[in-house]
């Protein structure tokens, strides 16, 4: 067998030599006889490669791939236990020291194009946006073999802080402008991100300040989905309520209104929504700025750790002064080459003091990202790989979270 292995190695590669050779020869022939080209091509053809032998080739292909990855983990985390978790996913577990004190991290790098059979996406705890489960649960309700904690929530509820997308659907819009992780098809990339969103028909529209978040001001008109739950946040002062279904105004109330399962509500001074009328045909447009065109998800996060391959740490710009010091922290970037690297730190504990943001964006950066941002750390810091929680959060299993990043088969 071992021979038999070897012959049809050895029979691939020497086809492609001979192909090599008798392309160069055409190449000269072309340069030096042009007038006999058309003789030579019809006189000599490339040597065919049957189903067997290029299965071998992309075999071979995929194996360097895979030593090639294999290497470059181990050059980039020294010392450090290095496990499988599937082909192209490591897990890596390491302490480093910072002042002379301990700090647990854990890592997971994955390579997409050897992990081929696997797709990153946020996941919520349930079905509507007030919900919180822990990370165990949400990754088997996934099927997922790695899960981080997501973005911030708001703990009374469970409702996503900023900017959430999954499957191209928006949940939740931005907050204050902060940062945010698009994921496509073929990539990923990170901003701050705003939301560009308008009510209304025709000229006759209003601005949409903000998709199924908290009121932080009186005077913006927001929008509630039936993921929100079944009732609208209550009304603002002079404000109204406009419940729109099958695209059309079917309630206009000063109170609180049921979410149409087939619509939603709009909220606001009645300033700006006493213009439309029951019955009117309207619509809700809604889009990011930056657009990003071809994006599957979004999961927002804050500040930035690395921004175009340098450390930058934006906090006061993203008004995340609150979450300074040292604490357990939850990182998310990606490299040149589009490996993903998730990263939770333990910490408030003897053995692990965690981390200052930008203690996590050196980190990062030796890590080999060039985009790279903070998620919800403290109490929220877990990390799930294939099965358990690998991590030491302050609550056994973590606290209930409001959604996750997950890495699961493909449907």
């Amino acid at each position: 067998m071992l021979l038999c292995l070897e012959n049809r190695y050895f029979n691939v590669f020497g086809i492609a030599v001979n192909f090599l050779i008798v392309s160069a020869f055409i190449a000269t022939q072309s340069v030096f006889v042009p007038i006999m080209a058309n003789d030579l091509f019809a006189k000599v053809s490339a040597p065919v490669l049957d189903t067997g032998q290029v299965k071998i080739m992309r075999e071979v292909s995929d194996e360097l791939k895979v030593r090639t990855f294999d290497d470059e983990v181990k050059q980039k985390y020294p010392n450090a236990l290095i496990a499988d978790v599937d082909r192209g996913v490591k897990h890596i577990k390491m302490t480093k020291y910072y002042d002379g004190r301990p700090v647990r991290i854990n890592v997971v790098e994955i390579d997409p194009k050897l992990a081929k059979d696997y797709t990153l996406t946020p996941a919520l705890a349930s079905d509507t946006l007030s919900n919180k489960k822990t990370i165990t649960t949400i990754a088997k309700n996934t099927n997922s073999i790695i899960a981080l904690n997501g973005t911030y929530f708001k703990p009374q509820t469970g409702v996503p802080l900023g900017t959430l997308m999954i499957n191209e659907k928006l949940y939740t819009g931005p907050i204050y402008d902060r940062v945010a992780m698009g994921i496509f098809d073929d990539g990923y990339d990170i901003a701050r991100i705003q939301l560009n969103a308008s009510f209304g028909a025709g000229k006759n529209t209003v601005k949409v300040d903000n998709i199924n978040q908290p009121r932080m001001l009186s005077t913006y008109v927001l929008a509630y989905t039936p993921d929100w739950g079944n009732l609208a946040a209550p009304t603002p002062k002079y404000g109204l309520q406009i419940a729109v279904s099958d695209n059309k105004i079917s309630q206009i109330s000063t109170a609180q209104l049921h979410i149409p399962q087939d619509g939603y509500v709009i909220a606001g001074p009645a300033s700006l929504l006493n213009k439309f009328k029951l019955g009117d045909r309207v619509k809700l447009d809604l889009s990011t700025i930056p657009e990003w065109k071809n994006v599957k998800h979004i999961i927002s996060g804050g500040p930035y750790l690395v921004k175009n391959n340098e450390v930058f740490v934006d906090m006061t710009a993203q008004k995340l002064n609150a979450i300074g010091g040292k604490n357990p922290r939850s990182a998310i970037g990606y490299t040149a080459d589009n490996h993903l690297i998730l990263v939770a730190v333990d910490g408030r504990e003897g053995s692990s003091v965690g981390m200052t943001l930008m203690q996590l964006a050196n980190f990062m950066k030796s890590a080999g990202c060039i985009n790279a941002m903070n998620l919800d750390g403290g109490g929220s810091t877990v990390m799930y790989v294939n099965g358990q929680v690998v991590n030491s959060p302050q609550v056994k299993g973590g606290i209930p979270l409001s959604n996750a990043i997950v890495f699961t088969k493909k449907s």
